[in-house]
């Protein structure tokens, strides 16, 4: 058995696979949202830690068995998250500023942007840890020697280890902006940028291998594979091969699309990061699109308007018209992302008009998430002969009919819904041996519904057309 611990924004789950990466047995927490400013998002790192504690119990309570009974732990968390704490007392000194926040934009358009491409792949944006890092140092009147930093991977290894390890995988370090991507190593020169302490950071260890042992919950288990959400993902699907992608459909939406040994160029508004590797495995990387706001926009639609009871009762709406009737949303409520990458960029509904009824507004939000997600998959570097998808979103029919559609190939949904947790779980499996291979790996995946695509091609361009011109409305001038 492994215990997977899936950390993400809105909430921890922890889940048992078996040894035919089976689910076992699950627990599941919501942790809060803390909002201090507007385009300021916050969480505390107590609450996700003691999270963590209470979702393992109720899986292994679930599963009928004990930590004991456990072979191995895996670790796969929300990205960019920077926590930065006390190293004698493992309080942290801020909460952990979350990867949506934009509080650093301003410091981002300063940065020297061929730079920060050329070493990490990313782009200047505040989505990575690195300008949140800064931002919290420059308000603790503590020596950077006394703190630890790291995304919330590295915060719950010091805490599962009572501050023995100070960890971090290769996955998660090349989120930071800190990280050479060519070498898998700090880079000096920027770390000098953004006036950090070599001190202050973690170790960078591969994804798949025993990173940590921790007395957790009465037993003694190895913490054998780590890895960012994303890259989880892309490893849970199968995506062993460059060329092959999946989108992942949670409260953004993330196209990873699998690139073999480190990539040359790719489209600007695409990142290159780490891809997770099994065991003795020279280093792969994977080309990157982020939307920023995919399902957000329908807890948005929920909370904000009060149009939706649930997020699950936006398929029911959407196929209760026959189109948007020329309504576009574009969900830029936090900035746009890739291939864009606009912080400044503002939320937008275009094309109202009497007719305009909750069911129309709704079903543009649904078109809007797979109009962003086809901005990506338009520029990666090889067009995949399907696009493979997970995350809670990938249960909705009329979107995934929808995403087919307009990128004019099969989308193909996993069978297994918690496949960030499994990707997790399958790397902590190879890690600790219980697997031989990643083709051992890829026989107990599981393939679920498979939507091909409809429209014709006339109708996927002027759709395009229309989003394109509502995108150029959401920018400021």
């Amino acid at each position: 058995m492994i215990l997977s611990i899936d950390q993400g924004t809105t909430g921890t789950t922890c889940i048992v696979f078996d040894e035919e990466l089976r689910s076992a047995g699950r627990g599941y927490r919501e942790i809060a949202q803390h909002f201090p400013e507007p385009g300021w998002v916050e969480h505390d790192p107590e609450e996700i830690w003691s999270s963590v504690l209470t979702t393992a119990q109720a899986a292994l309570a679930d599963a009928g068995i004990t930590a004991a009974d456990l072979t191995a732990i895996g670790i796969t968390n929300q990205r960019e998250t920077t926590v930065v704490w006390e190293r004698r007392t493992g309080r942290p000194v801020h909460n952990a500023i979350v990867w949506q926040d934009r509080r650093t934009a301003a410091r981002c358009a300063e940065l020297p942007a061929a730079l920060v491409r050329e070493r990490t792949g990313l782009v200047c944006d505040p989505t990575f840890s690195a300008t949140k890092l800064e931002w919290i140092l420059a308000r603790s009147a503590e020596p950077q020697s006394a703190l630890a930093f790291g995304t919330i991977d590295a915060w719950l290894i010091w805490k599962l280890t009572g501050g023995g390890a100070h960890v971090t995988d290769v996955t998660n370090a090349s989120r930071t902006m800190l990280l050479d991507l060519a070498t898998g190593d700090w880079d000096g020169e920027l770390l000098e940028l953004f006036s950090v302490d070599r001190t202050l950071l973690p170790t960078v260890v591969p994804s798949a291998g025993v990173s940590a042992e921790v007395s957790f919950l009465g037993a003694t288990l190895p913490v054998a594979g780590i890895a960012g959400d994303q890259q989880a993902a892309l490893f849970g699907q199968g995506c062993f091969a460059p060329g092959q992608a999946k989108a992942t459909y949670g409260t953004g939406a993330f196209v990873l699309e699998h690139a073999g040994e480190l990539p040359g160029q790719v489209a600007e508004g695409l990142l290159k990061t780490a891809a997770a590797t099994a065991p003795g495995t020279s280093a792969q990387f994977a080309a990157e699109g982020s939307v920023l706001v995919a399902g957000a926009a329908l807890q948005w639609l929920r909370d904000g308007l009060g149009l939706l009871a649930s997020a699950a009762e936006s398929e029911r709406l959407a196929t209760e018209v026959g189109s948007t009737e020329g309504v576009f949303f574009v969900p830029a409520l936090s900035g746009l992302g890739s291939p864009h990458w606009d912080p400044e960029a503002r939320g937008l509904i275009s094309g109202l008009t009497r007719g305009t009824t909750r069911a129309h507004l709704v079903r543009a939000a649904l078109e809007g998430i797979a109009h962003q997600v086809a901005d990506i998959t338009d520029v990666l570097p090889v067009k995949a002969d399907v696009l493979r998808a997970d995350g809670g979103a990938s249960a909705n029919r009329f979107l995934m009919q929808f995403q087919a559609d307009l990128i004019g190939s099969p989308v193909e949904v996993a069978a297994d819904a918690d496949v960030t947790a499994l990707g997790a779980a399958a790397l902590a499996g190879l890690g600790v041996g219980f697997w031989p291979d990643v083709e051992a790996v890829g026989a107990l995946l599981h393939r679920g519904v498979r939507y091909e695509p409809t429209m014709s091609s006339s109708e996927r361009r002027q759709r395009r057309e229309g989003w394109r011109d509502a995108l150029g409305r959401a920018t400021p001038l």
